[in-house]
């Protein structure tokens, strides 16, 4: 672990340092107008942001999406005034009056960062932690992506090469994500990944000796890590020139990630706040602001004071954003000149768009047979994954249950790794029992872009993913959940492995897709529709969850409608439908027995597969009402969960056959007996929802 550095190229003006005062002045002011929010991080963590935005990275204001920018991630999100200011001040399209609408209705500047709202944020930082995650798999990302383009290039002259900035603060290095993720970049020497921690030992209940006292540098070394500390000047702020030797030595270990420890004071210069709870998520109020102005040289009758000549320097950057990409460029043309065909992938897959032919490269299965729908998925994955190069992933070490391996020849992991499968650019990844990061780590990678990630569990796990699950719909990210063992169908694992109310909760995010097929046919065309959806335009992309069957479950003639969500799977025999039979996934077969019965019976029954409930309510009013029509009021829903999701397709008269308890230990024939999912209680109901619709 090295300590202060010696030796520095950082050429610090009098106006760069009137400019980090600056953006303290604007922390502090925007907090104040709109009477809440969180100065003091941003007040001490200026000179870095600062460091980070105007010497460090490479990224050019005028085009915020340039493929070979650094990325920067602020994981500490509450002080998201840490990077508006920045941008502002930048040049990156945020102006004052947006600062000065900070936290309010409309503005581009929300109390945290949101991606696809404000030019120039890279993630949605809320929750802690998850950015770190998010750095992660962003880091990842660029190594596959250098992978697929320019692999025999030498490490840093490839344009390709660019590095992954983060800023954490203490609580999110509390949080389990942060441990999971810093472990995984640990392992897999992710040599473009610097993470910077806001060390001000404050949280919200006070000093962090409240709830922790572990030596955080040792455990990033323990992980594999290339640990520094930065030590502050000593007047307690943050010392630029150090810290610009520290990133420096960091872009020089190109073998492991790298942890800068920046020992700061929160609200710094404040004379009453700084190092205080208080200033952590509170205005300072107007007499402290008052007299921190007078400390820095600002005039305190002013507010949001940024002088011409400060704005003129930091603007700046746009020059230096200008010229920085058109040297890139110049490797860019050399490379696509030089390596026409990958350039040509590259064009695609920035695109958005997939391969001619890949349609055609999609398995369909033979009709009558069992299959589980998670090995129907594999096969899928594997035929795909032959011609669609941009598309990997893996599991949380449940690749044999998920069936996620794309190719058991080829592991993401880095040079040294002793498996014989081991390649840096491997399509496999191993995330680990870390399903949380795995979830954030997707959205890093969906968020770097040029590539198609998806990564399994089982389905009853996605409670410890969810919060990473919620910011990928929130951010609407082309991320794929493989959750397999969907339903007590498990078996013999017991209540603690079977879903329950995961589906329905699942359910309940806005923008989350669950896909939960009835064969292995509706699988190959669920894979199809997830792909096609792919977009790279914010707001029209979504993630999809695919819940898939460990047992086998036999196979239907394949039908094109599932791709509408919902379809008539059987029609009705003998007159139009007198009752219609709803299933997902593994019950979709117990609709069908029952259709048998009650069609032996004399009752004109169709059966509906509805993959995807949120597919089907897509489509126009009249496809749902010709898939299920208003006049007919005898429904029945069936499906191996709560039956929160079915009441307003079945209506008044309709029945559900749920599962409204825990599961238990047995075989699946057994379980799906004893609880009443047979075709029996499947028919039952519907006879009593015919009932029930005539009086």
């Amino acid at each position: 672990m090295s300590t202060k550095p010696t030796t520095t190229d950082l050429e610090w003006t009098e106006l760069d340092q009137r400019a980090v005062d600056t953006a303290r002045v604007l922390a502090m002011d925007s907090v104040q107008k709109v009477g809440n929010g969180h100065p003091g991080t941003a007040m001490s963590l200026a000179p870095a942001a600062y460091t980070l935005f105007q010497k460090v990275m490479r990224h050019d204001p005028a085009d915020a999406d340039w493929t070979g920018r650094d990325r920067f991630v602020l994981s500490a999100g509450h002080s998201s005034l840490t990077l508006y200011i920045q941008l502002y001040l930048a040049g990156f399209g945020l102006e004052l009056d947006d600062l000065k609408a900070f936290r309010t209705w409309g503005s581009k500047t929300p109390g945290h960062p949101e991606y696809g709202h404000t030019v120039g944020v890279e993630t949605t930082t809320g929750p802690l932690g998850q950015g770190v995650a998010n750095a992660v798999g962003m880091a990842m990302a660029a190594r596959y992506e250098r992978g697929l383009f320019d692999p025999e290039t030498t490490d840093g002259s490839s344009p390709f090469d660019h590095y992954v900035y983060a800023i954490a603060g203490d609580g999110c290095l509390q949080e389990g994500i942060s441990g999971e993720a810093s472990s995984l970049a640990g392992h897999q020497k992710l040599g473009n990944l610097i993470l910077l921690w806001d060390d001000n030992h404050i949280s919200i209940e006070g000093d962090t000796e409240t709830a922790v006292s572990e030596d955080t540098l040792k455990r990033y070394e323990a992980y594999g890590w290339h640990v520094q500390r930065v030590a502050p000047k000593e007047d307690g702020d943050l010392d630029p020139a150090a810290l610009y030797a520290a990133i420096e030595a960091a872009k020089a270990e190109t073998e492991r990630p790298s942890f800068i420890a920046m020992r700061s004071i929160i609200a710094w210069p404040a004379p009453n706040a700084q190092n205080t709870e208080a200033a952590h998520g509170s205005a300072l109020g107007e007499e402290e602001v008052a007299a921190t102005k007078r400390v820095l040289g600002f005039d305190p009758e002013q507010t949001f004071e940024v002088s011409d000549e400060v704005l003129a320097h930091t603007r700046k950057a746009l020059d230096r954003g200008r010229e920085a990409k058109a040297e890139w460029e110049k490797g860019f043309a050399a490379w696509r000149t030089a390596d026409s065909e990958r350039a040509a992938e590259f064009d695609r897959i920035a695109k958005g768009e997939l391969p001619e032919g890949w349609e055609e490269k999609l398995p369909e299965f033979e009709t009558g047979k069992a299959v589980a729908t998670r090995a129907a998925s594999g096969k899928v994955l594997q035929a795909l994954g032959a011609v669609i190069p941009e598309l990997w992933g893996g599991s949380a070490d449940l690749a044999g249950s998920n069936n996620t391996t794309i190719d058991k020849t080829s592991s993401f992991l880095p040079k040294g790794n002793p498996l014989p499968e081991a390649d840096p650019y491997g399509r496999t990844i191993h995330y680990g029992i870390r399903e949380h990061s795995m979830a954030a780590e997707m959205n890093g990678i969906a968020l770097h872009g040029n590539t198609r990630i998806y990564g399994g569990t089982f389905l009853v796990f996605s409670d410890y993913m969810r919060n990473a699950v919620r910011l990928s719909a929130l951010m609407h990210l082309p991320v794929t959940y493989v959750w397999t063992h969907d339903s007590i169908g498990l078996g013999e694992d017991g209540p603690t492995h079977q879903p329950v109310e995961h589906l329905a909760s699942l359910r309940a995010i806005p923008g989350l897709n669950i896909v939960r097929p009835a064969d292995a046919n509706e699988t190959a065309i669920a894979w199809r529709e997830i792909l096609k959806r792919y977009t790279k335009e914010f707001g029209k992309g979504a993630p999809h969850g695919l819940a898939l069957t460990r047992q086998g479950v036999p196979t239907y003639e394949r039908n094109e409608d599932a791709a509408k969500g919902g379809y008539v799977l059987f029609e009705a025999e003998g007159g139009s439908p007198e009752v219609v039979l709803i299933g997902t996934g593994s019950e979709v077969q117990l609709a069908v027995e029952a259709r048998e019965q009650l069609q032996a019976a004399g009752v004109p029954t169709r059966v509906v597969s509805m993959p995807s409930v949120e597919w089907f309510e897509e489509q126009d009013q009249g496809y749902r009402d010709s898939v299920l029509p208003p006049s007919v009021k005898a429904r029945v829903a069936v499906e191996a969960g709560i039956g929160l999701t079915w009441h307003r397709f079945v209506g008044d008269a309709g029945r559900i056959v749920s599962l409204e308890h825990f599961g238990a230990s047995a075989d699946a024939k057994v379980l799906f007996r004893e609880f009443g999912f047979t075709a029996d209680a499947v028919a039952e109901a519907a006879r009593e929802s015919i009932a029930a619709a005539q009086r």
